[in-house]
């Protein structure tokens, strides 16, 4: 059985993850923080720690977990790049998933619009637009910028230098090099993603809409399933799936 803490247990994906886990045999929640708490009281039992916290949490998380030799799944977004770094520095001593969506649908969603960016060429516009609820914190959303990224590598453009956040008065035509991106906010929406390629007499979308965390939950504990035994490094949920 995988013995799991889950950083971030009083928000929603917190709350999505313990109901998840109570779903299945082969998990034992050992541990649940939050804001102000410790992970010291718990780290010696688990075997992951599931972090869905904040951004600026999860450094020292993950630092503790490289210290402790413990794997750590991350689902939180909005990090710095210094945050990133000192992230991704840890990876030497323990394994680690990071990906900015935990859905099957999603990674999919990542893998096609690789390929559909492949096949079409240069001579499409790309436009990446994403709406979420009113009381999510960052924008755009973290799915959002790895679809962006996705672009801008097989575009072999420049990130976040190509990217366009939304558009305003008189900004001339769209030059062929800029991926446009479009964060929308209101109501309940879980998450909705579109990846639009734009081009002379057709236009090809590719979307994903979630309608439950659970979706996320369910997938984050597949990673914390996976990760325990790989050889420490940093892994995406395309390689917990296999798509890599």
């Amino acid at each position: 059985m995988t013995k799991i803490i889950i950083a971030g247990s009083r928000g929603r994906m917190g709350q999505a993850l313990l109901a998840a886990a109570g779903q299945l045999t082969e998990v034992q929640v050992v541990g649940q923080v939050d804001l102000g708490d410790s992970l010291l009281p718990f780290i010696e039992q688990a075997d992951v720690v599931i972090d869905f916290s904040h951004h600026d949490a999860t450094p020292a998380m993950a630092a503790l977990c490289h210290q402790r030799r413990k794997a750590i799944v991350i689902g939180t977004t909005g990090h710095s790049e210094i945050e990133q770094q000192s992230i991704r520095a840890l990876r030497d001593r323990v394994p680690m998933v990071w990906s900015s969506n935990y859905s099957s649908g999603v990674n999919a969603l990542f893998w096609l619009t690789r390929r559909a960016a492949e096949i079409l060429g240069p001579d499409f516009d790309l436009e990446v637009i994403e709406m979420h609820h009113r009381l999510k914190k960052d924008a755009p959303s973290g799915t959002a910028t790895t679809l962006a990224q996705i672009l801008a590598e097989v575009r072999q453009l420049a990130c976040p230098e190509a990217l366009r956040h939304g558009r305003q008065g008189l900004v001339g035509e769209r030059p062929a090099a800029e991926i446009g991106v479009h964060a929308v906010r209101g109501g309940d929406v879980v998450g909705d993603h579109t990846v639009l390629f734009a081009g002379a007499g057709e236009r090809l979308e590719l979307v994903h809409r979630a309608s439950s965390r659970e979706t996320f939950a369910r997938g984050a504990l597949r990673a914390a399933l996976w990760v325990v035994g790989q050889p420490p490094g940093l892994y995406t949920m395309q390689d917990v799936l296999g798509l890599r």
